[in-house]
């Protein structure tokens, strides 16, 4: 799909908001969804292009890039149809035109190359090491954990790489030769107009060998799902949405390769007695009727597990707030404050001998109930 205009593919123009692209995929992706079209290979070919078109058009990174190869030309500036070529194969391009053979690796003086790859993470050079795609996972973090920072275990299901073949896919003993529909550079050409796009050799998903027999615990794919205990360090002061990146340790393409990394996305649990508002830390405080009338000394639970003393003043009213410097989070060299709301708890029923006493004091305290 990758020579076609991704706009096209979703239907929408290319000054269509997020939302739009959201929308269009959506209603698209329900009509075309493989579950909903059965045994219809067009159907799942085209479900298949509407998936890569929104991974990149609903990525802010990757879309500016894609947006800005496509200005260049490179997905339509010639027209034409599109068509998969061999490696060996070559179209003249017309006048000012460069070959429409011409990988996007070769004209890295551009920046072309780099660009292409980081949109859709496949470029790579014939002798260099295949690398995974990159894992990206969310998970649920405690509110005091986010707040002081900590490690957080986490178990993650991935695909790794076949520990029976080593992730080449080929039954041990078997003999491995040189795939022909790529001629062993694991890629193909897709050319439209004035450029082509190098994309994974479905015969030899890439690797430029072919087995003469699949491995049989893999059945050839190289992979294997596995799980993973990981301990995330979870950084102070931490929101919903905070990414760390664990660099190295997400799955390899085959033994000895480049290990991916994992992505992990925050997403902070709320909790039954704190709040955050940036660095300050919110609470409420129960006193009975007593305590603020009269005054007097509580002991106030913070978030770094220690419990501080606050001074309620005499006549402190329902939903005074009160200010524990420094009981907040830190970040940046920065320091919040835990701000205390105070709750008068008033009791429900007195027995008639303190109502009796209640009202004395109340009538001499020249109040009228």
């Amino acid at each position: 799909m990758a020579n076609q205009d991704f706009y096209a593919v979703l239907g929408v123009p290319d000054t269509a908001s997020p939302d739009e692209i959201k929308k269009a995929y959506r209603k698209l992706a329900k009509q075309y969804h493989p579950d909903a079209n059965p045994n219809n290979p067009a159907a799942a070919e085209k479900f298949k292009g509407l998936s890569e078109a929104n991974g990149v058009l609903s990525n802010a990174t990757k879309k500016a890039k894609y947006d800005q190869m496509r200005r260049l030309g490179a997905f339509g500036g010639m027209g034409g149809r599109g068509t998969a070529r061999s490696p060996g194969s070559t179209r003249q391009g017309g006048a000012g035109s460069a070959p429409a053979d011409m990988d996007f690796n070769d004209i890295g003086s551009f920046g072309l190359g780099d660009i292409f790859s980081s949109i859709f993470g496949r470029g790579r050079r014939p002798d260099e090491a295949p690398r995974a795609e990159h894992v990206e996972v969310t998970v649920s973090v405690p509110f005091r954990t986010a707040a002081v920072g900590g490690k957080l275990p986490i178990t993650l299901a991935m695909s790794d790489s076949c520990d029976v073949c080593g992730g080449t896919g080929a039954e041990p003993g078997a003999t491995v030769t040189t795939c022909t529909e790529c001629n062993g550079r694991g890629t193909v050409s897709f050319g439209q107009g004035s450029f082509a796009v190098n994309r994974p050799c479905p015969a030899c998903r890439g690797r430029g060998k072919v087995p003469s027999r699949r491995c049989h615990t893999c059945n050839g794919s190289g992979e294997r799902q596995t799980q993973k205990q990981i301990n995330v360090t979870v950084p102070a002061a931490t929101e919903t949405g905070t990414r760390v990146r664990l660099k190295g340790q997400g799955p390899r393409v085959m033994a000895g390769g480049h290990a991916s990394d994992i992505l992990v996305s925050f997403s902070v649990e709320p909790d039954r007695f704190f709040s955050r508002d940036g660095l300050d830390i919110h609470c409420e405080v129960p006193v009975n009727l007593a305590q603020a009338v009269l005054g007097t000394t509580v002991q106030v639970r913070s978030v770094h597990g220690t419990k501080v003393k606050l001074r309620l003043p005499a006549g402190t009213q329902p939903g005074r707030k009160l200010r524990l410097r420094g009981q907040g989070l830190e970040k940046g060299g920065q320091k919040g404050d835990q701000i205390v709301t105070v709750q008068v708890r008033i009791p429900e029923k007195l027995t008639p001998e303190q109502e009796a006493e209640f009202r004395e004091f109340t009538a001499k305290a020249g109040l009228k109930a």
